[in-house]
């Protein structure tokens, strides 16, 4: 098998679920982050992922999942989305419902195929850096193992899972391929200025590439269960019978990250490869993140998003998102976060970013469920 034969039988997965919960109130249930413009492109999240995806095996091997109620504005932001390629969910089920089934699908249309999952909502500028990593990884997956691409660590973040990197591979045309010894959870900052400071931890990335075959033979030792509901959904995917047996069999599969149910085993059981990928990358984790990528690293920076955003500023760093058309006045306060919508305005820090998801789940607790 030649490297340009793996490459033809890859095929690119974008999850688009998720309401982004940190970047509450601008991302919504109804209008989750991965469909706003938060990079001031002029494309949004998806849009980025799809344009950076299609170079790599074009606009007909490209299939999304998403939820039904996203369905139109998905499919108005990627009109090369074929019909056939889109998956989607009744509800959501985390990362290994939907990768497992897209996988599944694909592997009986295309026993050998390839496939590699990529999240709607990250920012990747480095097209080429990161053209290069995924074409690695679809050679290390042709060789039997299950691949990841993890990001040098430009900083300690504590955002981040890590990945623990182990001897290299020696594959041929996957020259950056090395073993995975373990996935770390989300370190403190003195495990993670420990990890950084080492050399050998990456970020992990979230990115999966893998023959479908070898995915769902993994999912099966890991949870079988739920592997068997994966599998009678693939079955009759193609089929008029599809309606009837998501409704009978989606609202039971176990609601798990693909982590746990794949990466994590394959790594113990050593069939995990990891590529590195020495591009720009960034998650667009909350609002910190956003500020951060506008303000090019200066913290003095204030940035400003919002098509009706009217921000007076003096001496004021952060990041300010207007959506209500109020004006909006800062003086003398440095990284703040303001975020303005027509019914719902958070004020805090980029501090305390990653807190907002605590803003949520109150919310939902008390039953508000009209601002979410």
């Amino acid at each position: 098998m030649t490297i340009q034969e793996s490459l033809d039988r890859f095929y690119s997965i974008i999850p688009a679920g998720g309401i982004g919960s940190r970047l509450w109130p601008l991302s919504r249930a109804d209008a989750p982050k991965f469909l706003h413009d938060l990079t001031g492109s002029g494309t949004t999240l998806l849009r980025g992922t799809w344009d950076r995806l299609a170079p790599l095996n074009g606009d007909q091997r490209i299939m999304v999942v998403t939820g039904r109620a996203h369905r139109a504005a998905v499919e108005s932001q990627l009109p090369g989305l074929a019909d056939h390629n889109v998956v989607l969910e009744s509800e959501p089920k985390d990362s290994t419902a939907a990768i497992g089934l897209a996988a599944a699908v694909l592997r009986r249309r295309e026993p050998d195929v390839i496939i590699g999952s990529f999240a709607a909502d990250h920012v990747i500028a480095d097209t080429r850096g990161f053209g290069r990593a995924v074409r690695e990884a679809i050679v290390a997956a042709d060789e039997g193992y299950i691949a990841t691409i993890g990001i040098t660590p430009t900083e300690p973040a504590i955002g981040f899972g890590y990945i623990h990197v182990g001897a290299p591979l020696d594959i041929e045309g996957a020259p950056s391929a090395r073993t995975v010894e373990s996935f770390v959870e989300k370190p403190d900052l003195e495990t993670a200025e420990r990890y950084v400071s080492g050399g050998d931890y990456l970020w992990n990335g979230g990115m999966f590439i893998s023959r479908a075959d070898r995915l769902l033979e993994q999912l099966g030792e890991t949870r079988p269960d739920l592997l068997e509901g994966i599998e009678e959904l693939a079955a009759a995917w193609d089929t008029p019978r599809r309606g009837a047996v998501v409704d009978k069999v989606w609202p039971g599969l176990e609601k798990i990250a693909i982590d746990y149910t794949v990466a994590e085993p394959a790594a113990a059981a050593g069939r995990l490869a990891v590529v590195p990928g020495d591009f720009d990358w960034d998650d667009v984790g909350d609002f910190a993140s956003i500020a951060k990528l506008h303000a090019g690293g200066r913290k003095s920076d204030l940035a400003i998003l919002g098509e009706n955003a009217r921000v007076l500023a003096d001496s004021s760093s952060g990041i300010v998102v207007g959506n209500s058309g109020r004006l909006i006045s800062l003086i003398g306060v440095n990284d703040i976060i303001v975020v303005d919508t027509p019914d719902a305005l958070l004020v805090t820090t980029t501090a305390n970013a990653q807190r907002v998801k605590s803003v949520v789940d109150a919310l939902k607790l008390s039953g508000r469920s009209d601002v979410l």
